[in-house]
């Protein structure tokens, strides 16, 4: 059998991921089989087990990738001039643009862990991994006198992750909640936590959005 090259073996992992994480959003962990999965991506049992041998290593794979593909995007909004306008582009990408179904996904895995050992390490592992990154790229921003943050790189990470899963989690609960509404509202507080450095412009446009959105759902 020959040897199959980085980028294919990395393809068909992408494309039974993509056919998991559809099954796993539509029928749950539990109900979904991994024959289900089979049948979503068009493999067969043997294909299938070669890349992954159980649901949780599925779970592992979305997580990782999903991880590496969110800390690409905030380090485009770290690299961005003004950093609460890359913040807000990768906030809409997430809160406003992406299904529904790939939040429902988020929290899904998240009450599995709460049940299954091994899904809450895979969880835990990178929500650690991705707030380290945060950290990291915050520490960096004030070193170079971008940002001038109230609280500790560190804690101000935690806060973005807390309220990213307060977002993920009313966006993917609630069919009526319109993120793209509040989003101006919450940059406005990160501002104030962050209190960016380079564009002294920022606060006020961040005040200026939050005050228009008001005016939109007075």
């Amino acid at each position: 059998m020959p040897k199959l090259k980085p980028e294919t073996i990395a393809q068909r992992r992408d494309h039974i991921l993509d056919a998991a994480e559809a099954c796993f959003a539509r029928h749950g962990f539990h109900s979904t089989s991994m024959q289900m999965i089979c049948r979503g991506a068009a493999v067969s049992a043997g294909a299938l087990y070669v890349y992954f041998p159980s649901k949780e290593a599925l779970i592992a794979g979305i997580c990782e990738r999903d991880r590496a593909r969110f800390l690409e995007r905030f380090s485009e909004a770290a690299a961005t001039e003004d950093f609460l306008a890359g913040l807000e582009k990768v906030a809409a990408r997430y809160f406003v643009e992406d299904e529904r179904e790939k939040l429902a996904l988020t929290l899904e895995a998240g009450a599995e862990a709460t049940r299954n050992a091994t899904v809450r390490e895979t969880v835990l592992e990178c929500d650690r991994a991705v707030g380290e990154t945060l950290k990291t790229h915050l520490e960096d921003l004030a070193r170079q006198g971008r940002i001038d943050p109230v609280l500790s790189p560190g804690d101000v990470a935690r806060l973005l992750q807390v309220i990213g899963d307060g977002l993920a989690w009313r966006r993917a609960l609630d069919p009526a909640f319109d993120a793209r509404t509040l989003l101006p509202q919450v940059l406005t507080l990160v501002g104030l936590m962050v209190r960016p450095q380079n564009a002294p412009q920022q606060a006020a446009t961040g005040a200026s959005r939050a005050d228009e959105s008001r005016k939109e759902t007075a």
